[in-house]
């Protein structure tokens, strides 16, 4: 009879037991939905594992001291279905972390290639390049007339957002206006100042008209064929020297018509009758340009405009100094 009693206890506390132990089971496999890296079961082990604890210490309470001593390894299971949760949990987070560490050492690196590799591609000013003169406005030395100086701490590098209205030259030619963020270059010794001189025509001289004609033109201390295509590197680089320091460029002609020799009133630069780029080198420091068509009569201006190799005016050392450029009068009448 006692051995009897002592089997059917038995036999409840395992069956009491056996309930939360599926219902374990069951949980732990949801639970292991939401670290299989998709997130959006990952809250429902915590929930689940504290539902497995509840349901132990019930059957714990149903079942006597027999029957507690199952619903103690329904809750060790239960709490180890836990453990293994927050375990897969912490690895989960271990794993971000670690993803985001290296993202952020890759990102660090990238930073760091760009701060220190070559300074001409770097977006970041060195700070061995900037003018402290530039912060001056020169007003320390007042003189009549003299205006102050814009000034600037970062050798303006953008000044062309204090014009927001006008777009970036970019290398273009703009009508309308633009603002260039090119810095100016390289500026030669004034030995090596350039300048030009007609030779063919000469000031006064009387052409034939409509009748083909070559200019011809000596320049000094200036390494000439130097020139960038206008369209799309138009004022879009500094100038520069070459080895022995004289400037990289090139020039231009440019005719426009007058209504007498002794004109007085400015001309429209938006006008001229002949123009023409030298992109050639000099031979024997003289460039030329065919005038093919000749000019109908009248009174003319012919001038040159000595240029760096992106088109912009050149650039000398000093404020008082000769023309660097010439300009000849002459007239085309019959013959």
């Amino acid at each position: 009879m006692k051995t009897s009693s002592i089997v059917i206890a038995l036999a409840l506390a395992l069956s009491v037991s056996a309930a939360p132990q599926g219902n374990n089971r069951q949980n732990g496999q949801q639970a292991k939905g939401g670290f299989g890296g998709f997130g959006q079961n990952g809250g429902k082990g915590t929930t689940n594992n504290n539902n497995n604890t509840k349901n132990g210490a019930n059957g714990g309470a149903k079942g006597g001291a027999a029957a507690g001593a199952g619903a103690g390894a329904a809750a060790g299971a239960g709490a180890g279905a836990a453990a293994g949760g927050a375990a897969a949990n912490s690895t989960a987070s271990g794993a971000t972390a670690a993803n985001n560490a290296s993202n952020a050492t890759a990102a660090a690196g990238n930073a760091g290639q760009a701060n220190s590799g070559d300074a001409q591609t770097s977006t970041t000013l060195d700070p061995k390049v900037i003018a402290t003169g530039f912060a001056n406005d020169g007003q320390d030395v007042p003189e009549a007339g003299q205006v102050a100086s814009l000034t600037s701490t970062n050798n303006f590098i953008n000044f062309c957002l204090t014009v927001p209205n006008l777009p970036i030259t970019n290398g273009k030619q703009i009508t309308t206006g633009s603002c260039n963020p090119a810095p100016m270059g390289v500026i030669p010794s004034t030995d090596n100042m350039p300048s030009s001189k007609f030779q063919v025509p000469k000031n006064g001289d009387v052409l034939k008209e409509n009748t083909a004609f070559t200019i011809t033109m000596a320049i000094q201390n200036m390494q000439t064929g130097f020139f960038v295509n206008a369209a799309e590197n138009y004022f879009a680089a500094p100038q520069f020297l070459n080895g022995q320091g004289q400037i990289q460029g090139h020039s231009h002609v440019v005719v426009e018509q007058l209504t007498a020799l002794d004109q007085t009133t400015p001309l429209d630069v938006r006008k001229f009758a002949f123009f023409k780029g030298l992109n050639a080198a000099a031979q024997g420091g003289v460039l030329t340009a065919d005038v093919t068509a000749g000019l109908p009569a009248g009174f003319y201006k012919l001038s040159s405009i000595n240029s760096a190799a992106n088109h912009q005016p050149v650039l000398v050392p000093i404020a008082q100094h000769g023309s660097l450029d010439d300009a000849v009068y002459v007239s085309f009448d019959f013959h």
